[in-house]
C-alpha cells in the first residue's frame, strides 16, 4: 500500500495504528520492520507504537535504513573479512579517507581539465559524492570504466579505477561508508539462505518518508518484501530534502508497480487529505 500524506494529515498516527495493528492480530512485534531515515524518528515511532500497544515488554523494531543494513552486515557478514564487526565511517571521516587516497594518486589520473582542481577540498567532495551515486545505482569500478569508454567520459573510466584502491583501502581498515553498507547488504542478500532469515525477521514491513528513498534502498526493499508481501508506504514527493543525496522523490509514484500483490495487480494507493496539525 502507498498511502499519499502531506504535512498534518497523519501519517506518523497511520504508521504506528498500522503497525500496531498487525502486532495486535498476533504478528510477531520483531516480525514488524519500520524504516526511517533519522534516529529521532525511529525513536519517536517505538515509543509511539509502545504506548499505543500498552504493553512495556514489547519492543517495536523501528530504525534508519542504515541501522537496519548495519544489523544485517553486522550479523552475516564474513569474520574473515570484517573482524568482529565492521566499523561505519562518518561523512568527515569518509571525505578524509577520499583526500587521502587521491593524494596518493596523481592529476595525471584524470582528465587534463581537472587537474587545477585536483587536491582542493571541493574536488575531493565531488569524488566523495559521486562513489556515493555509483553504489547507489549498484555500479563498480569495472561498469564505471566502460561506461566511461561508451560514453566518451573519461573521467568517468578514472573515477573507476579511484573506486577500485578505495574500496581496497576501507577492506583493509574494516571500515564501511554509508552507501557501501547498503550496497553490502544487498549482495549478503542474494544468498538465499540469508534471505529468508531476514524476511522472517520482517513479516511486515512500512516506511516512512518514501520520498527520500534512493535507487539502491528500493531495490533493498525490493530483496526484502516478496512479490506480495505486506508493504505500507508512506510519504510525498513535495517534501522530499534529500535529493542531494540521491533520493529521487517522484519515485515514490513508481511504488504501485514496483512492488504489485501475488497476482501482478499495482498496490493500492491512498491519499490522506485533511489538515489536523492547526
Amino acid at each position: 500500500l502507498l498511502v499519499l500524506a502531506g504535512p498534518g494529515t497523519g501519517k506518523t498516527t497511520t504508521i504506528v495504528e498500522g503497525a500496531a495493528g498487525y502486532i495486535d492480530d498476533g504478528v510477531p512485534a520483531d516480525g514488524v520492520l519500520v524504516l526511517t531515515f533519522s534516529r529521532r524518528a525511529a525513536v519517536d515511532l517505538r515509543r509511539r507504537i509502545a504506548e499505543r500497544l500498552g504493553r512495556s515488554v514489547v519492543t517495536p523494531r523501528a530504525m534508519t535504513f542504515h541501522a537496519f543494513c548495519y544489523s544485517v552486515v553486522r550479523r552475516w557478514s564474513d569474520p574473515e573479512l570484517y573482524g568482529a564487526a565492521p566499523r561505519l565511517l562518518t561523512a568527515p571521516e569518509q571525505e578524509f579517507r577520499v583526500r587521502e587516497v587521491l593524494a596518493g594518486r596523481s592529476a595525471s589520473d584524470w582528465p587534463p581539465e581537472y587537474a587545477p582542481a585536483y587536491g582542493t577540498r571541493g574536488f575531493a567532495g565531488e569524488v566523495r559524492g559521486a562513489l556515493a551515486a555509483a553504489r547507489q545505482l549498484g555500479l563498480d569500478g569495472d561498469v564505471l570504466r566502460m561506461y566511461g569508454q561508451v560514453a566518451d567520459r573519461p573521467q568517468w573510466a578514472s573515477l573507476g579505477d579511484f573506486f577500485d584502491e578505495y574500496l581496497d583501502i576501507l577492506e583493509q581498515e574494516q571500515v564501511l561508508d554509508y552507501a557501501e553498507l547498503v550496497h553490502r547488504t544487498r549482495v549478503l542478500l542474494t544468498d538465499p539462505e540469508i534471505l529468508a532469515q531476514v524476511r522472517r525477521s520482517a513479516e511486515v514491513v512500512f516506511v516512512d518518508e518514501y520520498q527520500d528513498t534512493d535507487p539502491s534502498q528500493v531495490g533493498l526493499l525490493r530483496q526484502l518484501v516478496p512479490l506480495g508481501g505486506e508493504i505500507v508506504v508512506v510519504g510525498d514527493p513535495d517534501q522530499s530534502i534529500y535529493e542531494f543525496r540521491g533520493a529521487r522523490p517522484r519515485g515514490i509514484l513508481d511504488f504501485p508497480e514496483l512492488f504489485p500483490d501475488a497476482a501482478g495487480v499495482p498496490a493500492p494507493v491512498a491519499a490522506l487529505s485533511r489538515m489536523h496539525r492547526f
